[in-house]
Parts: C-alpha cells; sequence; structure tokens
C-alpha cells in the first residue's frame, strides 16, 4: 500500500479516546498510556496555563510491535501540531522496520495537550476575526496558528517553559520505563529518539544535557531539524504568525541573556543546571559555542540528521552548521513539491509514487540508524 492510502487508513482508525486499538493490516496494536504531568510547580506557568488541565493529566500512543522486544523510539514533533494523523505512519514504519515500540509523546500545550477549541476550525476562525479586528491583520495569520501565536505573542517565554515541561515528563517517562514502571513497556529497554523540526531541538538539548544520565546510550536521529534557534524561520500560516515570531525571535535574542541577569527572574530555576545551559547554548552560534560544540562532538555517532534542501522554516545551512563536527549529516531534496511543515503531502496524483519513494528513502536511513 502507497502512503497516501495507509496514511488515510490509519487517520481513519485511529482515535486518543479508545484505549487499544488494532491497526488493520498489521500485527502492531496501538495503547492510549495515561500520564500525570506533576515535575513543575504552578508559578513557573504563564498566566493561567496552570488551570489547562488537558495539560497535565492526557494520554499518549504507544504502538506495541508484532514480536517481543525490548527497543523503544521515542518520536518528538513539530511547533503546533494539534493531531497525530502526520505521524502515525511514520510511528508505524519505524515499528516495522525496528521491531521497537513507538512513543509518540506530546509537547506540552501541543496535540491532546490542550483545549479542543485550539484546533477547531470555526472557534479560531472567530478568534483570527476579533484579533484582527484590535490589532489590524498579521502576515502569515490563520487560524490554524492564532491560538500558538497569540500565546507566544502575550508571552514568549512560553516557548522555554512548554520545553522544560516537556523534558521533565520525558524524564519521568524514562525513568518508569527503566524501574519496570511502565504499563506497556517491559524494563531495561534502550530508548533512542527520532525528532522533527521543534522536537529535534528539544531532543539535541535532552542529549546534550543528559539528565541522570537516562539518555547515555541513546541514538538521535534528527528529521528537518538540528539547527541553533536563531537560523530558524518559525513564520508560517501553519504555525507561527509574523507577529508572534518577530516577539519570540527578539525576545531570545535580545533580551533573554539580560532577564537572566535580573535577580529573582523566575528564569532563575528553568535555566539552571546542564539543561538550562544547553538550552542557551542552542540560541545562536554566538552563545556559549564551546559547551555546544563539545557537547555535540561528545555524541558523536549517537546522531544523525537529514536536513531538506527547500526547507524554508529550518533551512538546511544551519542544521550543516550547528551540526559540523558530526559526520552524519545530509542535505536531501525530493522530486515533488513539499515543504517543511509537510514534506509527504497526501497526493491523488502521478506524484504520490515519488512521495512513496521518498517516505522509504528516509525512513530506511532511520530504521537502520535506531535499529
Amino acid at each position: 500500500m502507497g502512503y497516501t492510502d495507509r496514511y488515510k487508513e490509519l487517520s481513519a482508525a485511529y482515535s486518543p479516546d479508545i484505549s487499544k486499538i488494532r491497526v488493520p493490516g498489521s500485527g502492531i496494536t496501538i495503547v492510549n498510556t495515561d500520564f500525570v504531568s506533576d515535575g513543575i510547580s504552578g508559578n513557573l506557568f504563564s498566566g493561567n496555563d496552570y488551570l489547562i488541565t488537558e495539560n497535565l493529566t492526557f494520554s499518549y500512543p504507544v504502538m506495541i510491535p508484532a514480536g517481543k522486544s525490548n527497543k523503544v523510539i521515542l518520536i518528538l514533533h513539530g511547533l503546533n501540531e494539534r493531531s497525530w494523523d502526520k505521524y502515525l505512519l511514520w510511528a508505524e514504519t519505524l515499528a516495522e522496520m525496528t521491531g521497537s515500540f513507538v512513543i509518540l509523546f506530546p509537547i506540552s500545550f501541543h496535540i491532546n495537550r490542550s483545549p479542543v477549541s485550539w484546533k477547531d476550525p470555526r472557534s479560531m476562525l472567530r478568534f483570527l476575526k476579533e484579533k484582527m479586528a484590535t490589532r489590524g491583520e498579521t502576515r502569515s495569520s490563520s487560524f490554524a496558528n492564532i491560538a500558538l501565536s497569540n500565546r507566544l505573542t502575550d508571552d514568549p517565554r512560553r516557548f522555554l517553559k512548554s520545553g522544560y515541561q516537556t523534558v521533565y515528563d520525558l524524564v519521568k517517562l524514562m525513568k518508569q520505563i527503566n524501574a519496570g514502571q511502565h504499563p506497556v513497556i517491559p524494563a531495561g529497554g534502550k530508548v533512542n529518539i527520532f525528532a522533527y523540526s521543534i522536537g529535534a531541538f528539544l531532543a539535541e538539548i535532552i542529549m546534550m544535557a543528559n539528565p541522570d544520565g537516562l539518555f547515555s546510550g541513546s541514538k538521535l536521529f534528527m528529521f528537518c531539524g538540528g539547527s541553533v534557534f536563531s537560523n530558524m524561520r518559525g513564520e508560517s500560516k501553519l504555525i507561527m504568525d509574523r507577529l508572534a515570531y518577530e516577539k519570540v525571535y527578539n525576545y531570545y535574542l535580545e533580551r533573554f541573556e539580560d532577564e537572566i541577569k535580573s535577580h529573582g527572574s523566575v528564569l532563575d530555576h528553568l535555566i539552571s543546571g546542564k539543561i538550562g545551559m544547553a538550552f542557551r547554548s542552542m540560541i545562536d552560534f554566538s552563545r556559549f559555542s564551546d559547551v555546544r560544540n563539545i557537547a555535540l562532538q561528545n555524541l558523536g555517532d549517537q546522531v544523525y540528521a537529514i536536513g531538506l534542501k527547500k526547507d524554508q522554516v529550518i533551512p538546511v545551512e544551519g542544521i550543516l552548521r550547528t551540526l559540523s563536527g558530526n559526520t552524519h549529516v545530509e542535505t536531501i531534496d525530493f522530486n515533488y513539491g513539499y515543504t517543511h511543515e509537510n514534506p509527504f503531502p497526501v497526493l491523488n496524483n502521478a506524484s504520490s509514487t515519488e512521495v512513496d519513494r521518498s517516505f522509504m528513502k528516509i525512513f530506511e536511513t532511520a530504521g537502520r540508524f535506531l535499529s
């Protein structure tokens, strides 16, 4: 079955509200696994974000391979994703190729960790019109990105805070697996990571900091990601609008380090320790470059990255420069129209076979590396 048909079949079969799903045409089973995010205190959230219960108590899908296994792959997704549709075939392919359990874990305030209204076109279109009436039109603004755009415009620190919460959720998850306390995955499984877009940025920080030595033996495969923050161009109708992008970019490039120096800043806790330093070193090439370069070089063969030639959101030049000391870095181009946000478009024309071929090229490489 080709990419397009299988994408549609998996999207139709999956629901976050069903506890156990047998994947059609496969020996794989999906189990939606409950999780409670309780690692950070309420005062570290922005505004009333601590009241968004969906972000604190949620479920995440785990794909269980057909045979016995103690291998695990963690998939980290891109910015402003509101469903798992895009990633189900990615996860199934990796599970089949490697015989691994595959965890699809949502970043804080993404996928099902956000209110349903944030992905409802009617609600968001009404919200968009209200915002346009008060602030005028903003380039790249859309109903798909207005929720995230408004939140980041209001407080660009949410970018860091969301990542911070997610890191501590993943630390909790890893400890559950290591201790044999995970409800699905057997104890002792080595966890590798497949990370895309902003998920790659998050994964790099985790691997560089290696909290509690939990990722010492892990491999990281990055697709359309791996660059420092300053070389990312997040303005997109599917990610964030121009105003939000400028707010976030200017804050972290011009104000962030000065705020850290302010006595009693809420950032004191967020940027302390190895995780905070890894994040700071990944903001720009000029910041803490020794920390970043040494950490990435020490990872060596644990990291593999593929960037796309026509990627406008995370240009491949930034990936190559960030990972200049690592050997497994490739630039690839596809023979069809693609974007960063949609590298494998669902097509019903002759180009669909080229999408099939390109998809398999990426995931065969990832499967070999993460096996």
